[in-house]
């Protein structure tokens, strides 16, 4: 009996072996435009369960591959073992310390949820159910990110699964090398089974979308750009192109403010000489809600995106964008960045000195819509000022760690990966390892 057949002795946690009628969708992504070929699927228990699953794989020579839900999958899991988190759903609120203890399974927005109860949030992004661990791993980029740093920057704790089968839980003073790997480095070195985080006071929150034709997009860009040109490290602006199937071409503001609405309605007063809008959704928002501003899927779907950095928005940038209609992609979005993103991080990407984010996006309905999209997509980014790298949860699986990190922090990485798991038991989705 090989060593995959004999999983359903080793863990208390489900396991699907191929053949078994739930196997096909068990392995599959949150992104549905990604294969996922798995040798099985284990759906741990426990950190007890991911601690005997690596040793087993460990001495039979096989690799773990972690997903709670498989948001950032890049179908680099050939021959592994599929390891489903979701199942380690811990969340625990310290209001007095300001602190949240939340397992690797557990979504974002149960945890602003929990928080918002208390006059606090995490620091969420745009989507409310991919999970706070996965996004910590990769940096994480927040609705509050230019008023508290990366979503890494946050993390106090982690509790691991080491590439031998040790529990141990990492932090500064534990394993400094480990606990900065980990903060941004993305899920290649040890599994996280939970992690802890400081929790932001948030009493006042205003925020919320407005929505306009595309015929004003002009008028939106440049407002856009005076607003982020002076803001405040409490209000945060994105910039939506929008083109979804069946519906005209429109423009959107996103936008939230960390404070009362009257200073917020004062920053974006741009927004009130723009002619009329289809709707304008602010609002005064409790942080349980922020998944709305967005409305973002929340259920799997296929996609293809491609995320940029952008050294800056002047007219020649914000004309491109506007240049031609964004079809056949849905959604071009730009995110104000600087504040807190752009001071000094202890963690392998380091600060975001770039004042913009582009992230672009389209659905693969057929091979043809498929090229169309990517080639949309790398057309902007060629006529764009991009600067060459990109947060690491916004690559796609057709790039590697290098897109994401310096070659110092990538040479970093990959001593450690080899001192800490030389036999490459523990796959992320982005590897490290050259």
């Amino acid at each position: 009996m090989n060593a995959v057949n004999t999983l359903p002795s080793i863990v208390r946690g489900r396991v699907l072996l191929p053949g078994d009628p739930a196997f096909d969708d068990a392995r599959r992504p949150w992104n549905r435009a990604v294969e996922q070929p798995v040798a099985a699927v284990v759906e741990a228990a426990d950190a007890d369960d991911v601690a005997a699953l690596v040793r087993h794989a460990r001495s039979a020579g096989l690799g773990v591959a972690v997903q709670p839900n498989g948001h950032g999958a890049t179908g680099r899991t050939d021959g592994t073992i599929l390891l489903r988190t979701g199942r380690l759903d811990t969340l625990r609120i310290d209001p007095a310390g300001r602190r949240a203890r939340i397992g690797a399974g557990v979504a974002s927005g149960l945890v602003q949820a929990a928080a918002a109860r208390h006059g606090l949030t995490g620091l969420p992004g745009s989507s409310p159910v991919v999970s706070v661990a996965g996004v910590a791993l990769g940096g994480g980029l927040s609705w509050f990110g230019r008023a508290h740093g990366w979503v890494a920057d946050s993390v106090t704790a982690l509790d691991v699964v080491d590439a031998e089968g040790r529990q141990r839980h990492v932090t500064a003073e534990t394993d400094a090398d480990l606990f900065w790997a980990l903060r941004g480095g993305g899920g290649d070195l040890a599994i996280v089974t939970a992690l802890e985080t400081a929790l932001h006071p948030a009493p006042r929150l205003y925020g919320g979308r407005v929505l306009w034709s595309a015929e004003h997009a002009p008028e939106v860009m440049d407002a856009f750009r005076r607003i982020t040109a002076t803001a405040p490290e409490e209000l945060t602006a994105w910039l939506d192109l929008l083109h979804f199937p069946g519906a005209d071409p429109m423009v959107a503001f996103d936008t939230t403010y960390l404070g009362d609405e009257a200073e917020a309605r004062a920053l974006l007063g741009p927004l009130n000489r723009l002619p009329a809008p289809l709707s304008d959704g602010r609002r005064v928002l409790p942080v349980s809600e922020l998944g709305t501003i967005t409305a973002e899927p929340t259920t799997p779907g296929p996609g293809l995106s491609r995320g940029e950095l952008l050294t800056g928005l002047d007219d020649i940038a914000a004309k491109t964008l506007l240049a031609d209609p964004i079809a056949p992609l849905m959604t071009v979005q730009i995110r104000h960045l600087g504040g807190a993103l752009a001071r000094p991080s202890d963690s392998p990407h380091g600060p975001l000195t770039e004042p913009y984010a582009l992230y672009m996006f389209g659905v693969p309905a057929d091979p043809a819509t498929a090229e169309a999209v990517t080639a949309r997509q790398r057309a902007l980014a060629q006529a764009l000022p991009v600067s060459g790298r990109k947060p690491l949860t916004f690559l796609n699986p057709g790039e590697t760690a290098a897109d994401a990190f310096t070659p110092a922090a990538l040479a970093r990485l990959r001593d450690l990966k080899h001192r800490h798991d030389p036999h490459n038991t523990v796959r992320g989705n982005f590897p490290v390892r050259s």
